[in-house]
């Protein structure tokens, strides 16, 4: 149990911390390869997508089937399945669009500006972006917790996802806040600890659900999980993919992201 709960937390650490990735991403190279980026969020979209529908509803189902019936189990799974669409659509309506990092950005912005001006807008801008990140980043937490601490594999698969999905999060934090200071380090540190917010999800989930987890909170946590993945999937990662590239390289990245999320699952289950 106390390994499970350590894998739990380091995954969680892992996938929060990508956004870091995005900042030295940004400060590495002149200008960030879009096509790439796009690939890479469709293959996220794609393990999201997949792996919620073929994996996590129906373990929620199981769960909860066990222990109200097949048919109770499958309203109660339903409902908690768009509780946690609604949930994370409100966390993201209550985020000013201009400061969101979760809606799609201009190809342009990918440019690295270099000028190095102070401009207390651009570094209010990197804040707001830190703090949309910390607001959204604290449920995808949780969802990487209680899926490594019940099955690690999944919960693997779920952090690679998430890992990947933060990454353009982290430009959209480091990038004012350099174009501002001319301060690669600054900006670089800010967009790491903005990910900060998925290991504290977790570890708060494990402070207080910890004594609650049973087969009905698993069940009922799983199913929101489910539904907070493909809300992020088809509002927040599908439509970056397509702005930072191509229709079809969204697709085909989607696509990958489904086939490697099957074939890792018959794998390793």
């Amino acid at each position: 149990m106390k390994y499970d709960v350590l894998a739990a937390i380091g995954l969680s650490l892992f996938a929060g911390l990508s956004t870091g990735i995005g900042g030295l991403f940004l400060l590495v190279f002149k200008k960030i390869n879009t096509k790439i980026l796009s690939v890479a969020l469709g293959f996220s979209a794609g393990v999201m997508i997949y792996v919620s529908f073929v994996e996590i509803l129906p373990e929620a189902s199981k769960y909860l089937g066990q222990a109200y019936g097949v048919k109770k189990g499958d309203w109660i799974t339903f409902i908690a399945f768009f509780a946690g669409i609604f949930l994370i659509a409100i966390i993201d309506k209550l985020v000013p669009e201009k400061d969101n990092p979760h809606e799609p950005q201009n190809v342009d912005q990918l440019d690295v500006c270099g000028f190095g001006q102070n401009s207390q807008k651009l570094i209010k801008t990197g804040k707001l972006a830190a703090l949309a990140i910390t607001i959204h980043n604290f449920p995808e937490g949780l969802a990487t917790f209680v899926s490594g601490m019940n099955e690690l594999s999944l919960g693997i698969a779920i952090a690679v996802a998430v890992a990947i999905h933060n990454i353009p999060e982290g430009i959209s934090v480091a990038l004012p806040i350099y174009c501002a200071t001319g301060n690669k380090k600054k900006a670089f540190l800010m967009s790491l600890v903005s990910g900060l917010a998925e290991p504290a999800g977790a570890i708060i989930a494990f402070l207080f659900l910890s004594p609650f987890l049973n087969d009905i909170v698993f069940g009922i946590i799983y199913a929101s999980i489910a539904g907070i993945m493909v809300f992020i999937s088809l509002d927040e990662l599908l439509p970056s993919a397509r702005e930072y590239g191509e229709h079809h390289l969204a697709i085909f990245g989607l696509i990958c992201g489904m086939i490697v999320m099957g074939l890792s699952l018959l794998l390793l289950g």
